[in-house]
């Protein structure tokens, strides 16, 4: 089995594929992150059967955590199975810090923190403003340190979907994309590099002063959010909420008490931009 390791942050990786195509892609893509000699969680990209290896290939996710009913994902997509299969592995087994599944950015050491639900624009807003001086944090999890109440850095590749991706390409010409996998589960997807900055900066963590709720297609609007409704939908948010116990309430507790959050729709990109500009530059 061929294998790839990286380090995206705090977490170290070891992919293994029976085909080397999604290998060769991962490469290419992750050639700027660092590779570990150690890693905390390994991922398999294998067949379905023994003849799904070269007959219609099928493949099955697999690794150190699993969803036994997983759907098997043709080898067209064999990038988003190993990006989805490392997901797993830091929802189901990552406990150094209370995840959330959010994106992230920073200006001058302060985080601005989005959550929401799947096609919210979380990460689209959070790659554009990316390029628009803000340090990308991440669009996956934001990873809170029990201790300090800094949000970590995790810079995976940036996970673009359907119409997100033209806009992307324009607000970016220049970026790296991986290649366009079309008809998956969410649709179109196409997988961005993160700016160099966010890579190389990887190791420094930030204080969180904003949290935003993003909602897209709807007339631009800003709506406060009780503390109340904070906590619960961070709740939601996190995959480890639970299983961190006691460090996993007071981390969630001392950043809804600490961060001012806010919910806003928007119809354009860059609507969203001048609304986090303006809440940013008043409540941060």
């Amino acid at each position: 089995m061929l294998d790839f390791r990286v380090q995206v942050g705090p977490a170290a990786f070891r992919i293994g594929s029976a085909w080397r195509a999604p290998i060769d892609q991962m490469v290419e893509l992750y050639s700027d992150y660092p590779q570990p000699d150690f890693t905390d969680f390994t991922v398999r990209l294998e067949p379905t059967g023994w003849l799904r290896r070269w007959l219609r290939p099928s493949v099955a996710i697999g690794g150190d955590y699993m969803l036994p009913d997983a759907a098997p994902l043709p080898l067209e997509q064999g990038l988003l199975a190993a990006e989805m299969a490392m997901n797993l592995q830091m929802a189901l087994g990552w406990r150094r810090h209370l995840l959330l599944h959010a994106s992230a950015v920073e200006r001058n050491g302060r985080v601005l923190v989005m959550t929401g639900q799947s096609g919210s624009g979380k990460s689209t807003l959070s790659a554009l403003l990316g390029s628009k001086g803000w340090r990308f944090l991440g669009d996956e999890f934001v990873l809170l340190d029990p201790e300090s109440g800094h949000a970590v850095p995790f810079p995976r590749l940036i996970s673009l979907k359907n119409g997100a991706i033209a806009a992307m390409q324009t607000a970016q010409p220049d970026a790296r994309f991986g290649p366009l996998l079309a008809g998956t589960p969410k649709g179109d997807i196409r997988h961005m590099v993160p700016p160099a900055d966010a890579i190389a900066r990887m190791g420094q963590s930030g204080t969180p002063a904003l949290l935003l709720f993003p909602r897209y297609g709807y007339p631009g609007a800003v709506r406060e959010v009780a503390p109340g409704e904070t906590f619960m939908r961070l709740t939601q948010a996190s995959t480890n909420y639970v299983a961190l116990g006691e460090a996993g309430f007071a981390t969630l507790t001392r950043f809804v008490k600490s961060v001012p959050s806010r919910a806003i729709d928007y119809q354009s990109g860059e609507e969203a931009v001048a609304l986090v500009e303006k809440l940013w530059e008043r409540l941060a």
